[in-house]
Formats: C-alpha cells, structure tokens, sequence
C-alpha cells in the first residue's frame, strides 16, 4: 500500500516567442511513499516528542526546568549517553534501570515514548480530513496533561493554555483555507460552553456541599479542548469522561481500594482520554 503526495510546481519561464514575455508553467508532480514509511516515521516522530513530554512530566511537578540540563540517572545523577536516550528501546533493553546503579528508572518515561509513538501512528491512521499533525499536536498535549493530572492532579495553566493557543491556531488556518467564519464561530462557541459549563459545576458544587468538587484547572482544560471540538464535542466529550470515570471507580473497588465521598479523580485524565478519539471520530467541531 503507498500513500500519493501531490505537490503543485508553479514556476516561471521565458518563452522564446520573440518579444521576452514571461508565461507561467503549471507541473503536478506526485510522490508515492510507502504505507510502512509514513507509520514508521509517525512512530518515530511520535516516541521522540513522548520522550519529551516524560522529561517534562517528571521534571516540571519538581520545579525543574524542561529544556535546560542533560538528562541523567535520579539514582546517581550520571549523564545518559545518546546510546540511552533512543525512545522506547533504551527503556527496553535496559528494563527499565539505570547501566550505572541499577536504580529504577519507573515506567513514566516509557509510557510517554510509547503513547507518543502510538498516537503519530493513530493520527496517520484514523483522523479525517487532512488532520493526522493536528491530531498529533492535539493528542500529544491530551498526554502529558492526562498523565500530570493522574500522577499529580495537577493541570497546569501554562500547558492549557497551550492547548488552547495550538487549536485556535489550527482552527485559523481552516477558517481561512475555507473562506468563511463558521469553523471560527464553532470554535469559540465549544470553547465558551467548555469553559462555562464546568464553572458552574463548580460553583453549584461549592454552594451546595460546601467545599471544591472539582479541580481549578478542569473548567479551562474543558474550554480549551471545545475550541478543538466545537460545542458537539463538548458534550461528547462530558458523556465519555463520565463512562471513564465510572469504569476506573468501579475498577477500584474491583481491586479493593477504598473509596469515599472526597476521593478525588483524575477529571482531566478522564477528559483527555476521551477528546482525543472524539477528535479522530469526528475532525475539529
């Protein structure tokens, strides 16, 4: 199976007709890449950007900073070499230690690369519309965002904001692809209704029982991701976080942990579990 790339080549050319005009000559020149080579270098792409969203997930909570600092060893603080840097099969090969101390290196870095390999491949595969890199950027924020706020229920604002920012860019170039405001309106009426909605769950939970329901950075992780699905996928998006928290409370108790009326969920790991195959299913809103 390939894949077929068109290319439109507009170039300019002097036409020897005698009076030096200049005329325009329009080529189509198509390139046929192999199925395995596009999944290949999603995969790829997608396990070196995991790779970075491990050493971000881990070192941001900690107060570190993201992009300066060699990566090394928690254990002994020696320097990874490039050898064990490669994303996915370092993890592998070393199972998951440290060549120096034999310290545990803990499976965060490795779900990153892997789930970051997973979703290039998913968006090559399944997303509509000429949308497999949104879907990417898309599903490579939902990760991090989701895995911070499972290990730390903790959503920061900065990377919402990301989120927020990368879809209203996305949503712009549409928008002027097709000529008309309404992937614009559609846009920001998810994002408002995203937003707006768990406000006011919020406060009527407040009122009601008295203390926070729900965490301060699920009303703007919500309207972020409305501005990538439109207020269609705000609700969707609020069913299928409701299953998902219902399956991982009843697989809770399954495995005998305790559960009370406060025992908090991981909402925004709920919500990005569910927006990004929302987003494959049905494009941007």
């Amino acid at each position: 199976m390939h894949w077929n790339v068109a290319i439109n080549v507009v170039c300019s050319a002097t036409k020897a007709n005698g009076h030096g005009t200049e005329g325009r000559v329009n080529t189509d020149l198509i390139v046929t890449l192999p199925w395995g080579a596009i999944l290949a270098g999603a995969a790829v792409l997608g396990a070196v950007i995991g790779s970075f969203l491990g050493a971000v997930l881990i070192r941001l909570p900690e107060g570190r900073s993201v992009v300066r600092g060699r990566s090394a060893c928690d254990g002994c603080g020696k320097a990874l070499t490039i050898g064990e840097l490669v994303p996915v099969l370092s993890w592998a090969i070393q199972r998951g230690k440290c060549r120096a101390c034999g310290v545990s290196i803990g499976t965060a870095q490795f779900v990153c690369e892997l789930g970051g390999a997973a979703i290039g491949i998913g968006a090559v595969l399944w997303a509509r519309n000429n949308l497999a890199l949104a879907a990417m950027i898309f599903g490579w924020q939902l990760l991090l965002l989701g895995l911070l706020d499972l290990r730390h229920l903790w959503l920061p604002r900065v990377l919402v904001g990301w989120l927020a920012i990368t879809g209203a860019v996305v949503v712009l170039a549409r928008t002027i692809a097709v000529g008309t405001l309404d992937p614009a309106i559609v846009s920001l009426t998810g994002g408002a209704l995203g937003y707006l909605l768990f406000w006011l769950i919020a406060r009527f939970y407040l009122k009601a029982r008295g203390n926070e329901g729900m965490g301060s950075g699920d009303p703007p992780l919500m309207g972020a991701i409305g501005l990538w699905l439109g207020p269609l996928g705000v609700v969707e998006v609020m069913l299928g976080a409701s299953i998902v928290g219902i399956l991982a409370a009843i697989v809770m108790l399954v495995s005998k942990r305790s559960i009370a009326a406060d025992t908090a969920l991981p909402l925004g790991t709920c919500l990005a579990a569910t927006a990004w195959p929302i987003f494959l299913l049905q494009g941007l809103g």
